[in-house]
């Protein structure tokens, strides 16, 4: 499979960026350390190039029907502006994806999907497209950055006129930034730290980038690379498709109870429902290290007794914890927080507890 290049390629390598193949796309991991990119975030401001993200406009009478009956949460309740959080289930029990879901107007919506998952996903959406709903996949046609951190709101706003600190969390504007018209702004992230994500035309994409690294010089804004934005998502507890949730893993199990809206038919909803009626046999649980060690993905998770319980989906070293932590699916008799477990390290059991995510505060 080819791997593609994501339009600022070339800018990431001139600027120090590593890069490396990810779901596809050429893309930076790092530029400095993975440490001192996720304390810039957590600390000041960074800017993530994610532009292998896929977008779709969906546009057209019937679209919220067919959002309503492919997505597991309600977008009845989508007003203009206001964006919300989603899965697609699969029929067989699992999910395709997660995703943003975007309300431009009555019948135009934004769809916002993981980049190793474009082509499943639109294939997905269009078989049940019965009612003629136009689809546009602009995934090779946009550039997303993730300007993230306590300064990104500073640093941003010399760029518009628009106020902001006015835009709640999970909406989003339109309008001029940095001399281009018609950028999405956009109120969300997946670092916890704050800040906004900018839908940039790739024509534009270059001469925005440096016009946000200018307007950040002063708080030292840094470029940041997948590899910090792995342990910031982990330090708030969120999942990544492919490692937490797959076309396997149950979304009930995972923790998508709160998105699955059983109020209207969906894909699956009448297993999902029954599977919820009958209860969950495992659970994605948070867990912290109290023995020295990293928990890393498909490491074991036992009982005192070195028995498996479960599994480590995500785990990593916490920049800001300066202590392992992890994702992992446990049976759910262990899944109460402050129930003692123990992750297997090369054959040794380390003491870890299960804790309530996320694992460091909203804006930390």
């Amino acid at each position: 499979m080819s791997v593609k290049n994501i339009p600022l390629k070339s800018l990431h390598e001139k600027i120090g960026g590593k890069m490396i193949p990810f779901a596809g796309f050429n893309m930076p991991v790092r530029y400095s350390s993975d440490i001192e990119e996720h304390m810039a975030v957590r600390e000041s401001v960074g800017v993530f190039d994610v532009s292998h993200m896929g977008e779709f406009y969906l546009n057209g009478p019937g679209v919220l029907d067919l959002i309503q009956k492919v997505s597991a949460n309600d977008a009845s309740v989508l007003y203009n502006g206001k964006i919300q959080y989603s899965y697609l289930p699969n029929e067989t029990g699992g999910v395709v994806d997660d995703l943003l879901v975007y309300r431009i107007d009555e019948d135009e919506y934004m769809l916002v999907v993981n980049a190793s998952n474009i082509e499943k996903d639109w294939n997905h959406i269009q078989k049940y497209n019965t009612e003629g709903v136009e689809m546009i996949n602009m995934s090779d046609e946009l550039c997303l950055f993730a300007v993230q951190g306590p300064k990104a709101v500073d640093t941003l706003q010399k760029l518009t006129n628009i106020p902001l600190k006015n835009v709640e969390y999970y909406t989003f504007t339109k309008g001029d930034f940095a001399g281009v018209p018609n950028v999405f702004l956009s109120a969300t992230g997946y670092t916890g730290a704050g800040g906004f994500e900018l839908y940039v035309p790739n024509q534009h994409a270059e001469e925005v980038w440096n016009r946000i690294f200018e307007a950040g010089e002063e708080f030292d804004i840094k470029p940041i690379g997948l590899g910090a934005r792995d342990t910031l998502r982990l330090e708030m507890g969120y999942c990544l498709y492919g490692n937490d949730i797959t076309d396997e893993t149950s979304p009930l199990e995972a923790g998508l109870g709160w998105v699955t809206k059983f109020t209207k038919p969906f894909v699956n909803s009448e297993k999902l429902q029954k599977e919820k009626n009958e209860g969950i046999k495992r659970k994605l649980v948070g867990l912290e290290m109290i023995d020295r060690g990293i928990p890393r993905s498909h490491y074991e998770i036992c009982d005192e007794d070195g028995n498996q319980i479960g599994e480590i989906t995500s785990g990593t070293m916490s920049p800001l914890m300066k202590k392992g932590i992890a994702i992992g699916y446990v049976e759910k008799a262990y899944s109460k927080p402050g129930t003692a477990i123990y992750v297997k390290v090369r054959e040794k059991l380390l003491k870890a507890e299960v804790v309530k995510m996320p694992f460091v505060k909203a804006g930390v």
